[in-house]
C-alpha cells in the first residue's frame, strides 16, 4: 500500500491544525489534536498512547481488570499513519486534516485490539486465495432536534415546519434539508468518500445514504468511519444533531448499516456469477458461512444496549437464520439485477456498529464458508418473520457470552481483540443497568 506523502498538506496551506485519530472498538476516534508543525513528525514517525485508549468503554472509561491497563503498566502502542493520510474535516469552523492512523507494538506487530487490524487481517486471507472482495455499505442515520429531552424531528429550514410522520422515500423530506444534504455531499467529495444515492427512510427524520462499492475493504471501512464523523459534525454546524444509534424512537425503525459484496478472483471474475439469477457454489458457500456465524457474531451487529431495542419482529431488522432472493425480511438477501453485479447483502448490522468489525465478521464468516464449502439451507419465501427458524440473540447479555465462547469467531478474529470487546461489553451491560432509558440514549446519541 502507498505510503501517505506530505503532498496534501503543500496543496492545502490554510490547514493550521490536525487530528491523529485510530477507532476504538465502539467506533470512537481517539487521538490529538496537533499543530500543523508537528504533522510532518506524525507523518514520518507515527505517534504514541496507551493500548488501552482503543479498548475503552462507551463513556471513555477504561474497562476494569484489563490486562492493558495496570497489569502492563498502561504500555504504550505506536501508532502509525494509514495510507489513507491527509483528510479534510469540513465539519469544524477551522481548516483542519484528519490522518488516520492504527496502532503497532513496539517490536511492529499489529496491535491485535486494533478493529482495522482485524479487517486487514481477513483482506489477508482472500488474497493468499487469490481473491478480492467488493463492498458497499449503506448507511442510515436521523436528524434529531436533542433540544430537550424529547427527542424529535429538526424543523425544517425550507419550511419552517416539524414533520411528525416518517416519509419513505419522500423528494419532500429530501428537499425539507437541501442545505444540509448538499453540505454533506460537497464535504464527502472533499474527504473522498463516495457517497452516492440519498433517500428518506421509514423513521421520523430518517435517511440513508449508499457508499458506492469498492475493491478495497479496508477503504470502504474507513469511507463509513469517516462518514459517520461527517455527518454527526456537519449536523451541528446546521443547529441539530445527526445519530447512527439503532433506535432513538421506540415506535418507528431503528438504523442499519446494510452491507453488500461480492468476490473478485485473480482475473477480476466475480465468483458469484453463474451467467443466471441463482448464482454459483461459492455463493450459497459465502451465504451458509455467515448463516451459520449469525448466532455468534451478533455482538459485532448490535454492540450496544439500544441495538436491541431494534432487533424485534416485524420492523425491518432481521431476526431469523434465513436467506432469499429479493426478500427484506431475511438476514441474507441476493439482490436480483445483471448477474455479473450477484452479491450478497448482509442487513443484520445496526447504524451504531463499528464499520471494521462489521466488515471482518461479514467478510471472515463469508470467506469460513467458502473455504468449508459450507451447504447452505434453501432460501425461503414470503415473510421472514412468519417462519420458525433459529433465530439470532436478542439480548445483549447472551450476544456477549455467544460472542465470547465461539470458536467460528476465532476463525476470524484474533483472540485479545475478543477477550478486550468481551470485557468492555460486560462492563458496559453492568453500568447500564444503572441508567434510565433516557440517559441511554443521552450516551449513545453523540458517540454510536
Amino acid at each position: 500500500m502507498p505510503a501517505p506523502s506530505a503532498d496534501w498538506l503543500r496543496d492545502h496551506p490554510e490547514v493550521r491544525t490536525i487530528r491523529a485519530a485510530a477507532c476504538d472498538l465502539n467506533g470512537v476516534a481517539r487521538g490529538k489534536r496537533m499543530p500543523i508543525g508537528s504533522a510532518l513528525k506524525v507523518l514520518e514517525d507515527g505517534t504514541r498512547f496507551p493500548m488501552s485508549v482503543l479498548n475503552l468503554d462507551i463513556w471513555g472509561e477504561d474497562v476494569e481488570d484489563s490486562p492493558l491497563v495496570f497489569e502492563t503498566g498502561d504500555a504504550d502502542g505506536v501508532l502509525m499513519p494509514t495510507e489513507r493520510g491527509f483528510v479534510p474535516m469540513p465539519w469544524l469552523s477551522r481548516p483542519s486534516a484528519l490522518l488516520p492512523i492504527w496502532m503497532y507494538h513496539e517490536d511492529g506487530r499489529p496491535f491485535e485490539g486494533d478493529p482495522r487490524h482485524a479487517l486487514n487481517a481477513v483482506v489477508q486471507r482472500y488474497k493468499a486465495r487469490g481473491l478480492t472482495p467488493v463492498v458497499a455499505v449503506e448507511l442510515e442515520f436521523f436528524l434529531i432536534d436533542d433540544s430537550t429531552r424529547n427527542l424529535q424531528v429538526p424543523v425544517s429550514p425550507r419550511s419552517g415546519k416539524r414533520r411528525k410522520a416518517a416519509e419513505i422515500l419522500s423528494i419532500r423530506a429530501l428537499d425539507a434539508f437541501d442545505a444540509f444534504f448538499s453540505d454533506l455531499y460537497e464535504a464527502c467529495e472533499a474527504m473522498g468518500i463516495p457517497a452516492d444515492t440519498a433517500i428518506s427512510e421509514a423513521g421520523l427524520g430518517q435517511f440513508e445514504i449508499n457508499l458506492v462499492h469498492c475493491d478495497d475493504a479496508l477503504r470502504a471501512a474507513d469511507d463509513a468511519w469517516m462518514f459517520k464523523m461527517l455527518v454527526k459534525g456537519l449536523a451541528r454546524s446546521h443547529g441539530f444533531a445527526a445519530s447512527f444509534m439503532a433506535k432513538p424512537y421506540e415506535d418507528y425503525a431503528g438504523s442499519g448499516m446494510h452491507a453488500h459484496f461480492s468476490v473478485l478472483d485473480a482475473d477480476g471474475r466475480n465468483i458469484f456469477d453463474d451467467g443466471g439469477a441463482e448464482g454459483t457454489p461459492a455463493l450459497r458457500h459465502a451465504i451458509a458461512g455467515c448463516l451459520n456465524a449469525l448466532q455468534d457474531s451478533t455482538l459485532i451487529f448490535a454492540p450496544h444496549a439500544n441495538s436491541f431495542d431494534r432487533l424485534v419482529p416485524g420492523a425491518h431488522a432481521p431476526l431469523g437464520l434465513c436467506w432469499a432472493y429479493e426478500n427484506r425480511t431475511v438476514a441474507i438477501r441476493v439482490p436480483s439485477g445483471a448477474p455479473a453485479a450477484r452479491r450478497i447483502e448482509h442487513r443484520l448490522a445496526g447504524g451504531d456498529v463499528n464499520p471494521y468489525l462489521a466488515l471482518s465478521a461479514i467478510l471472515g464468516a463469508a470467506l469460513t464458508g467458502i473455504e468449508d464449502k459450507a451447504t447452505a439451507p434453501a432460501p425461503i419465501t414470503g415473510n421472514a418473520y412468519d417462519l420458525d427458524v433459529p433465530q439470532v440473540p436478542t439480548d445483549w447479555a447472551t450476544a456477549i457470552d455467544r460472542f465470547a465462547d465461539s470458536a467460528t469467531m476465532r476463525r476470524i478474529f484474533p483472540k485479545g481483540l475478543i477477550d478486550n470487546m468481551v470485557m468492555t461489553k460486560r462492563q458496559e451491560l453492568r453500568d447500564m443497568e444503572e441508567l434510565t432509558p433516557e440517559e441511554r440514549v443521552e450516551i449513545y446519541l453523540d458517540t454510536v
